[in-house]
């Protein structure tokens, strides 16, 4: 996750527990997540990892209007160049009808049809290509 989405993840979740209100120890016994690390993503001092963002959004889940502020979380979600699929594998891991295994499985899918719609020097960067000569 880039800065700037550690920084719009960090103001989203503050927002939701004051909407919810809802105290970060109580967001830490339904999600899973220690309390201190939940203090430290919400002063900035930490940017969660994916895991982390996706447990502690599932922990909201269960209030009011969960689905449709996480929905609008996820689109928020920009695509950095060292991770561009990152709303895609978001979405997957929000999704509560699918396992992890599961979300694992059709992310693996995703990437691997959109590697073959990348044109191949793409593809491999690295590889010199034939001229021919």
């Amino acid at each position: 996750m880039s800065v700037r989405n550690g920084q719009a993840f960090n103001e989203w979740l503050r927002l939701q527990l004051k909407v919810r209100k809802m105290s970060q120890r109580q967001l830490a016994h339904r999600s899973g997540v220690d309390h201190s690390t939940i203090s430290r993503i919400v002063r900035s001092d930490r940017t969660p990892s994916l895991g982390t963002a996706t447990k502690l959004a599932r922990g909201l889940r269960g209030s009011l209007g969960g689905d449709a502020d996480m929905t609008h979380f996820f689109g928020t979600v920009a695509a950095t160049a060292t991770h561009p699929t990152a709303r895609v594998e978001y979405a997957l891991r929000a999704d509560e009808l699918l396992s992890e295994p599961q979300a694992r499985q059709v992310m693996e899918f995703y990437l691997a049809l959109r590697l073959r719609c990348l044109p191949e020097a793409q593809r491999y960067p690295g590889r010199l290509r034939s001229t021919g000569a």
